[in-house]
């Protein structure tokens, strides 16, 4: 019921922010493109739709499970979905033009989260593009953000202390800086709560 609900329920609502990934990353068609903690295979088909060779991570069987499910359902032919772990992935360096992660980070603990990273910047070409997408911090104080702390809060222990933790670090602006990395374009999205980061693999 949980995979059902996330498909029905938060795709739809994270619709515009797929839309805003794919543009904001610039890829274009032929592109290698690498979707960390992909979920149930949304981002990675709005790279398809762009033409680019789109692959999904995550390290959930039962999402990998769903977006193949999503992904024969859409008659999707540009890319395919691994179980892999984002501090573990599995291609060869420089393999990808692309790589994004979408509110994966903020689920990790600290180590978790720059090790994360240290892989997308691994597996990504030079010059190559990364694109984070998180919560920005802090979080505006309008209602979204007091939502956002109550489903957080309701996920359970162990998420709520790594999104604590992620908060106090400072979110992706200080995470990007720790992992010497420059942001070159910024969107907010969700009044404000989500940001996106578009960097250049150094």
């Amino acid at each position: 019921m949980l995979l059902i609900n996330y498909s029905t329920l938060v795709d739809p609502i994270l619709k515009d922010v797929r839309i805003c990934v794919a543009g904001l990353s610039g890829i274009k068609a032929g592109d290698r493109v690498l979707d960390v903690c992909c979920g149930t295979g949304e981002q990675v088909f709005h790279y398809g739709q762009k033409g680019a060779i789109a692959t999904g991570v995550d390290q959930e069987p039962s999402m990998i499970e769903l977006a193949e499910k999503n992904r024969k359902r859409q008659g999707f032919n540009h890319g395919t979905f691994r179980l892999a772990s984002a501090t573990e992935l599995p291609f060869r360096d420089g393999y990808f033009d692309c790589a994004s992660i979408s509110l994966g980070l903020h689920e990790m603990e600290r180590d978790e989260r720059n090790r994360a990273v240290s892989e997308m910047k691994r597996v990504v070409k030079k010059k190559g593009v990364l694109m984070f997408i998180d919560y920005q911090v802090p979080l505006p104080g309008n209602s979204v953000a007091y939502l956002i702390r109550a489903v957080e809060f309701l996920a359970g222990r162990d998420n709520y202390t790594c999104f604590r933790d992620y908060l106090a670090q400072g979110g992706l602006n200080q995470i990007l800086k720790e992992n010497q990395l420059t942001p070159q374009k910024e969107a907010l999205l969700m009044r404000g709560n989500l940001q996106i980061i578009r960097s250049s693999n150094p």
